[in-house]
């Protein structure tokens, strides 16, 4: 075993553990929270979504095996080339994906902004690094970096607003942690948040005209109404942390998963407190998330190469974000966003692209540290 340990699973030992919990923790969810869904669609079989999540599981995890003995400078190259290729699958995705709420967000089984969100930190991470003596000149250093964010957060926005705010605050974080001016920043914000405010009143004349505006509208208005019946979703989760309290129903015990239609995904956090309780399923979840930030962390501020210290600095942001947004939701404490709970929530490409932002994570930390980490 410790043969094995020392070959495939090198890098930070800590950030591997936090990897394995999280994994089997989601497949014991996986089971309790499909409820509903396998009562929906598979007559109330819940073991084909148990057996089709632990494979995409096991491939992640080989996945992020396979990433460690992968010089990631090369990562730097290919997001070169993977920029354009994400562009063009957000745009066919935009034109011919399937929709689902008003959204076209798939195409072929295939979740392209998860895609576009992995390629997007890496390709910012090479520019930041290569204009780093032109970062606070807005032309020569920040235009370089800004066309490709603005494209694709624009791209991924009709589909899912969400997704591309939080990009947008991802990579934007990413540049003024790279010395870009606060000033520019602001500056391009403001652009942005005054475009966003364009699209809403264009929807209050043209009531319609902008589906995707509409859905906006309604989640923000409905969770600031408070109204129960427009907010049964959130409701039916304030009731399952309520349940849960300190330590929980039991593993599978929990009931208003049958209600909750997200409970496997969007609201599995909510579940995962209904059934173990505040202390395990909420407050467990959140330290290991806030310790796997903190290692990535320490390993950006130990590594010597900039684009890697970029790189892992973006992937960990987005993840820790990414969770906090769906813990946010799950307690009620943020409108309905659809982000789903890393490593944790049912899916496939979304678990997929969260294991090769890890892999990279661990590809780095294993040339900063030794095979006997320091914890």
């Amino acid at each position: 075993m410790q043969n094995f340990i020392e070959k495939y699973l090198k890098g930070d030992k800590v950030i591997w553990t936090i990897i394995i919990l999280l994994s089997l923790y989601s497949i014991i969810m996986a089971y309790s929270s499909s409820s509903n869904l396998a009562f929906r669609i598979a007559g109330g079989n819940v073991a084909p979504y148990v057996i089709k999540h632990t494979l995409i599981i096991i491939i992640g995890v080989v996945l992020i095996i396979y990433l460690q003995f992968f010089p990631y400078k090369y990562f730097s190259r290919l997001s070169q080339i993977g920029i354009f290729v994400s562009i063009v699958l957000l745009f066919v995705t935009l034109l011919f994906g399937v929709s689902k709420g008003n959204a076209s967000r798939w195409i072929m089984g295939f979740q392209p902004s998860d895609f576009a969100k992995l390629v997007l930190i890496l390709y910012v991470s090479r520019v930041l690094t290569n204009k780093q003596d032109e970062i606070k000149d807005f032309k020569k250093g920040l235009v370089p970096i800004l066309w490709p964010v603005i494209i694709i957060c624009g791209l991924i926005l009709p589909a899912d607003f969400s997704t591309a705010a939080i990009l947008l605050i991802v990579c934007f974080t990413m540049m003024f942690i790279g010395g870009a001016k606060l000033k520019h920043l602001v500056s391009i914000v403001g652009a942005a948040f005054v475009g966003f405010l364009f699209l809403i009143l264009i929807n209050m004349a043209f009531p319609g005209f902008l589906p995707r505006v509409d859905t906006w509208e309604n989640r923000m208005m409905s969770y600031g109404s408070g109204n129960k019946q427009e907010n049964y979703q959130a409701e039916m989760a304030k009731r399952a942390v309520a349940n849960g309290f300190l330590f929980g129903k039991g593993p599978g015990k929990g009931h208003v998963k049958n209600d909750l239609y997200s409970a496997q995904s969007d609201f599995i956090f909510a579940s995962s407190i209904e059934e173990f309780g505040s202390i395990i399923g909420g407050i467990g979840l959140l330290i290991l998330y806030m310790i796997l930030f903190f290692r990535a962390i320490r390993i950006m501020n130990k590594v010597e190469s900039k684009f890697a210290s970029h790189l892992v600095f973006g992937l960990s942001f987005m993840l820790i974000f990414q969770s906090f947004i769906n813990m946010g939701v799950g307690v009620n404490l943020l409108p309905v966003t659809g982000q789903p709970l890393p490593l944790i929530s049912m899916g496939g490409t979304s678990i997929l692209f969260t294991c090769v932002s890890l892999g990279i994570i661990l590809n780095v930390s294993s040339t900063v540290y030794n095979e006997s980490i320091d914890v």
